[in-house]
Formats: structure tokens, sequence, C-alpha cells
């Protein structure tokens, strides 16, 4: 039976904390997952994993007994007591509050120059930590993520589904991605509405598309994607500044379009990664 939270402290060793409906707490429960999640990462002596959201220390625990080093990052302050308490007498466990959004990741994980990832992320936020954690990725060689299914099918949409979008394209360019297996919401407490899913991303050392700036690629994607209805030359017809009068110097639209041999009346979510990178040369 769950004690009532004015009923112990936060600092109290009979307290267990309640999931947080404004944080969109959910926490993983079934002993299963867990076993299946610590199976696909396999922890090794040897290295530093990277928990980010330990909620109540479910994965926390037996990725303790495996990992040489484990740095878990945890936003919500009434967990970090409990936490604390819980694993006390271990020795390997970093424990940070901090916000995975702002964290720099690759310095916490000091003295350790390289990690890999573990975390069940809060779907409200989940594509913006995993957007952060990419953008991170010289200190990180891969990830064990739990998202909502349906931002996985469109993480791993390909070119010609209607899944696919801006982030699509974006982990594409970045990582290897693997779909492991789907989770159901009986698995948490309290159940989502919704099914979740485990992705594999390893890192890649490089772009697989050759392009000199990065950040020209994806201002290029993301007016390729604003109105998904749009044919790419309409969008591009329409791209903000500075990126208007990128296009506009180098004669227009669909002039480079054509120099880039992409249909005109192609939509963004037909475009692969390659064709992207044919476009963005032409503009460098």
């Amino acid at each position: 039976m769950k004690k009532d939270r004015d009923a112990s402290g936060p600092h109290s060793s009979s307290f267990i904390p309640h999931p947080s409906k404004r944080l969109g707490q959910n926490f993983l429960t079934d002993q299963r997952i867990i076993q299946r999640i610590l199976e696909a990462l396999d922890p090794r002596p040897d290295e530093t994993i990277l928990e980010i959201g330990p909620g109540r220390g479910a994965l926390t625990a037996p990725l303790l007994d495996k990992a040489g080093h484990l740095v878990a990052i945890e936003f919500d302050r009434n967990l970090i007591p409990f936490l604390g308490e819980k694993f006390s007498g271990k020795k390997n466990l970093k424990l940070v509050q901090s916000d995975a959004l702002v964290t720099d990741v690759c310095d916490v994980i000091r003295p350790a120059k390289q990690a890999r990832v573990v975390a069940n992320l809060p779907y409200n936020i989940s594509t913006a930590i995993l957007q952060r954690l990419i953008e991170q990725r010289h200190c990180l060689s891969e990830m064990v993520l739990m998202l909502q299914k349906e931002v996985v099918e469109r993480i791993t949409a390909p070119a010609c589904s209607s899944e696919r979008g801006y982030l699509s394209v974006f982990v594409e360019a970045y990582c290897e991605t693997e779909k492991l297996f789907d989770v159901a919401p009986s698995s948490f407490r309290p159940a989502p509405k919704v099914w979740s899913s485990v992705l594999r991303l390893r890192l890649r050392p490089q772009l697989p598309a050759e392009v000199r700036d990065e950040k020209l690629l994806w201002q290029v994607v993301s007016a390729g994607f604003a109105q998904r209805r749009k044919t790419i030359l309409n969008n591009l017809r329409n791209a903000p500044a500075p990126l208007h009068e990128i296009v506009k110097s180098h004669g227009g639209a669909s002039i480079l379009l054509c120099q880039a041999e992409v249909d005109l009346q192609r939509r963004a979510e037909t475009l692969t990664l390659s064709e992207w990178a044919r476009i963005v040369r032409l503009l460098e």
C-alpha cells in the first residue's frame, strides 16, 4: 500500500515518491522489460553508462551491478534524496540533479571521455532531449532509449514514408537506428495511454552524406518540411531569411532543384538524405 505524500518527508526511508503528472512521469515496473533493456545495453565493468531519468531506480539497481561507473541525471528534486538513500552504499554511482535539456553530458561523465546512454524519456520532451544528446555526440557512442512508439516510427521512417519528417532526417544523419521491441502501457505505473518502443541508436563517426555546412543542411531540411502538403519547390520559395536570400542568390528554388536533379513536384518526405545533401552542396 502506498503511503500518502504528507505522511512522511522526502528524506524519510519510508517515503516512496509518487509519479508526477506535471513532469510526465511513468515509472517502469515490468521486470521482464527491465531485463530486456539491460540485455540490449549489455553494460561492461570497464565503461561509464549515463542514465537519464532514473525515477525510482528500477533500472539503476541492475545497472550498478554491471557497469563500471553510472552517472544518473534526474530532474525531479523530490527523487534525489530517495535515490541517494536507496543507493547510498554504491561507490560507482554519481547522482546529478539537473535538466537533461541543458546538461553538458560530456562534462558530467568526466573523467570518462565517452559513455553510452540508457533512458526512459518523458513523452512530452523526448524529441528535444534526443536532439540535445545527438548534439553532444562527440562523447557518446550509443543510446538505448524508450520513447513513445509513434515517435520511434517517425524516427525510423524511410524516404517516401508519410511518417518521415525533420526528425527522421536529423537522426538518420547522425545515427544508425534499430528498433528493438515494443512496450505495453501495463509495464508502467501509472499506465500511459500509448505504447512505447525501445530504440537503439549508434552514433556515426561522421555524416554519411558529404556536407561542409551542417547548419545550412538543417536550415534547408527545416524549410523543406515547413508545410508538409506543399512541394519542396514551394517550401524553398517561401523559406525564411536568410535561407531565402541564399537560395535566391543561386538562381532561385526551381533552378537549384533542377541542378540537384530533384523533381520540382516532390514533397520533402520523399527525399533521401543524399538528396538533401546534394541540394545543400549547391548552396555552399
